[in-house]
């Protein structure tokens, strides 16, 4: 745990998507009129823009699309973590989100790897949907 971090801030719209993380649960939004599954989390579908939504629990298995790796933080509450992962994740449902690859191989990530779920605490509760990198 570091509660050194930034907390989750949750507004009407996250507070479900925050309250599980709580519960170790990546929730994301399904609309019921059009199929669709999309991250952020919303009040309307952007797709098709209906607000007849539900949330759905992810499976927690996704593949990198795109990745960097930070090597100067930008923000001093960050600079003890440096070098680290920022990687975009195809999640196995669909939508694409953004989130850290922790672990000891974290370096390692290559667009295509296959990741994990996993959550870091932050402390008070709060969860943060992160992702390990899967070895083959």
């Amino acid at each position: 745990m570091d509660s050194t971090l930034p907390k989750p801030i949750s507004n009407a719209d996250s507070q479900p998507y925050w309250q599980g993380a709580r519960e170790n649960k990546l929730l994301i939004r399904k609309c019921n009129a059009c199929g669709q599954v999309h991250f952020m989390p919303r009040h309307v579908c952007p797709t098709c823009w209906s607000d007849d939504l539900q949330w759905i629990e992810a499976s927690g298995k996704g593949t990198v699309h795109s990745y960097t790796i930070i090597r100067r933080a930008s923000d001093p509450r960050f600079a003890h973590l440096v070098p680290y992962v920022v990687v975009l994740v195809d999640l196995q449902e669909g939508p694409r989100m953004m989130a850290n690859v922790l672990g000891e191989n974290a370096l390692k990530t290559k667009i295509g790897d296959a990741l994990t779920l996993v959550f870091e605490d932050r402390g008070d509760g709060d969860q943060l949907p992160q992702f390990q990198r899967v070895e083959v």
